[in-house]
């Protein structure tokens, strides 16, 4: 039965004919992209306020537990994300997207059927463990992309990840307001399944099977992974990824509170301001990631990434003394543009320093240093909170992107600016 399903889906995709270019691949991958960021944005506006209303069996803060079921799906996906990326270079980049596709589709559907603030956690740890659509995308598109590329497919890669949580967070905001929590989470369902139906119809990989190079075994992966984090370069790249996650996800468990506290009215949609207040971050962040992308191609990453930590370090310090909600918005957009600047720059640094040959195995070590931001960010905001205020998360976030700005200057090595060739060959994934 596997081999009929097989020979019929390699014959359906041989009639379909789609070009084999990775400038196809990439656009392909960013349509997917856009769909899996709006689904997974949609319940962030919502989450404290929703976990309020659920309530919990186990007697856990409304704060404590809204920093729960935003880590536990980073913790979950810290520990997995390197092995899904090894067993990317060894079955394919295009099944590990249609893994995290599927996977995150089930999972989010069920949580609109979550009864109580503890199943969701649980329910939110499975979708760690099977999901990390962000991750397999870069993967393939990087190992499917010229080197001089790169920084230009990273760059758009990420323009299609926050324009979708540029729509994710408003949307999702609307919908709760007017229908209610579970309508976001089943749409989710819905925008990720068919997401991995365009991957699976839309990319024609030409995988070279790797198995006898690519081993499962703790030694040869820790052998593996090693020689990576052994490359000049490499260690500083994953750090600077996981402070970059840290500082921008520190506010996220308290930006919907902090919204709320600023609006001197009736808060009946409050959501939807919650949603507005990080669809601006992430349109700004939007646009700084495609053009800064492009910029680090021509003038290196390692600059951008020094200027960029740097304003947005700037701009997170008066969003402490905001009193109006209309002053924190603006702020906010120019801090998320800066803050655009580290979302491709780390994983164009990456390619540079270390290849794409394993290119599987190098984006998943990032999507485990990626998780794992996510996971200590709201834990650590939450703590924040409860001991300097809410504001006091903005001055946080201010601290971690000059911490940045500082290793950048410091210790990260130059990355070489890769000249544009004639006749470069198109990979083999398309």
């Amino acid at each position: 039965m596997a081999r009929v399903l097989s020979a019929n889906y390699h014959s359906l995709t041989r009639a379909i004919a789609f070009p084999h270019g990775w400038k196809f691949t990439l656009s392909v991958i960013f349509f997917a992209q856009v769909l899996s960021a709006v689904g997974y944005s949609m319940m962030f506006p919502f989450l404290p306020l929703h976990i309020d209303s659920l309530g919990t069996t186990t007697g856990l803060s409304t704060e404590l537990a809204a920093g729960l079921v935003i880590s536990v799906q980073g913790l979950t996906m810290m520990v997995t994300a390197p092995f899904w990326g090894v067993a990317a270079d060894r079955y394919g980049r295009k099944k590990m997207i249609m893994r995290a596709m599927f996977g995150g589709a089930i999972t989010m559907a069920m949580m609109a059927f979550t009864q109580t603030a503890e199943q969701l956690i649980v329910i939110r740890a499975m979708q760690g463990l099977v999901t990390g659509t962000v991750s397999a995308n870069n993967a393939l598109v990087a190992a499917a992309t010229p080197r001089h590329r790169v920084g230009f497919a990273m760059g758009t890669l990420q323009l299609g990840l926050w324009a979708g949580v540029a729509i994710g967070p408003l949307l999702g905001g609307i919908l709760a307001d007017n229908f209610g929590y579970n309508i976001p989470y089943l749409l989710t369902g819905v925008l990720l399944a068919a997401g991995g139906m365009v991957v699976l119809i839309g990319v024609s990989e030409n995988f070279s099977d790797s198995k006898e190079s690519v081993k499962f075994d703790p030694i040869s992966l820790g052998r593996g992974w090693k020689e990576i984090l052994g490359t000049s370069g490499v260690g500083l790249a994953l750090v600077i990824r996981f402070l970059s996650g840290l500082a921008r996800t520190i506010i996220v468990p308290i930006a919907p509170l902090f919204v709320v506290s600023l609006i001197a009215r009736e808060t009946a949609t409050s959501n939807t301001y919650a949603g507005l207040f990080m669809a601006v971050s992430a349109a700004a962040s939007t646009i700084g990631a495609v053009y800064l992308g492009n910029l680090g191609d021509r003038i290196s990453h390692r600059k951008v990434l020094f200027y960029c930590s740097t304003a947005a370090a700037i701009f997170y310090v008066p969003q402490a003394l905001v009193a109006d909600v209309w002053q924190l918005l603006i702020l906010q957009a120019m801090a998320g543009f800066a803050a655009g600047g580290l979302v491709a720059a780390p994983s164009a640094l990456l390619s540079r320093y270390a290849g794409t040959e394993r290119a599987g195995a190098i984006y998943g070590l990032e999507n485990s240093v990626m998780s794992g931001s996510r996971a200590a960010a709201p834990l650590f905001g939450a703590t924040v909170a409860l001991m300097l205020g809410m504001r006091g998360a903005f001055l946080a976030s201010a601290v971690v992107f000059a911490l940045i700005a500082l290793i950048v200057w410091c210790l990260l090595p130059q990355d070489k600016i890769e000249p544009a060739r004639k006749g470069t060959p198109r990979a083999k994934a398309a």
